[in-house]
């Protein structure tokens, strides 16, 4: 790394936003509550094959997708539409997770660059951001939709690298999600691991650098 501090590259859905109000999102609708975790597992179960057979599209795209096929046994054809755009449009109202605000400002004073990479849209992490006042910390909101490959694909990866004119061993990938942490540290990076919820780290993966349970842990871990 070349005696310089690595550029932590942040995740966005479910490592700094707390999806849990998606529940209510489909319980608007006459819909379970318990069918967003579905959903969204769905979504990125079809955003890796799409991505694994060299094709691409939207995470809005797959969402609305998606969200019409599951809430299909729900609801009547007429109301589709309308709870498929209240649904998605609670992403741009999710909340951040309380120990975000704090621990990105504590790796900014410490000297850090901080940029988002999503399998999402950039203009999600920006209201995000923006709205928990913390959008000037970061110096980029990448998103997988200009790199032609969802994450954990290399190419998304490396796209992250160009976008900050370093190397991938240079950048360090922060996420909850283990199969993102695998696919960044099989590219070369380094990795945190935010393990929020207290559970095992899956042996098939790559194990991250750095395991932390909130954010405001994480300027310690790379610095300490």
């Amino acid at each position: 790394m070349n005696g310089r501090p690595p550029v932590p590259v942040f995740d966005v859905n479910e490592t700094l936003s707390d999806m849990a109000p998606m529940g209510a999102r489909f319980a608007d609708v006459g819909a379970p509550r318990h069918l967003a975790q579905l959903w969204f597992a769905t979504l990125l179960r079809d955003g890796f094959a799409l991505a694994a057979a060299g094709d691409n599209e939207t995470f809005s795209a797959l969402g609305k997708g998606v969200l019409r096929q599951l809430l299909r046994e729900s609801l009547d054809e007429p109301n589709l539409d309308a709870a498929v755009d209240h649904v998605m449009g609670g992403f741009l109202a999710l909340p951040l997770h309380p120990d975000v605000p704090a621990g990105v400002r504590e790796l900014r004073a410490a000297g850090f660059r901080l940029v988002t990479l999503s399998n999402g849209s950039a203009q999600v992490a920006q209201n995000l951001l923006a709205t928990a006042g913390i959008r000037d910390d970061f110096e980029a909101l990448l998103s997988v939709e200009d790199a032609g490959s969802w994450k954990p694909a290399r190419r998304a990866y490396e796209y992250a690298a160009r976008s900050c004119a370093v190397g991938l061993s240079e950048m360090l990938l922060v996420a909850v999600h283990p199969w993102d942490i695998n696919g960044a540290a099989r590219a070369g990076m380094s990795t945190a691991w935010v393990n929020r919820r207290g559970v095992p780290y899956p042996d098939y993966f790559a194990e991250p650098t750095h395991t932390v349970v909130s954010l405001t842990e994480l300027v310690t871990a790379l610095t300490g």
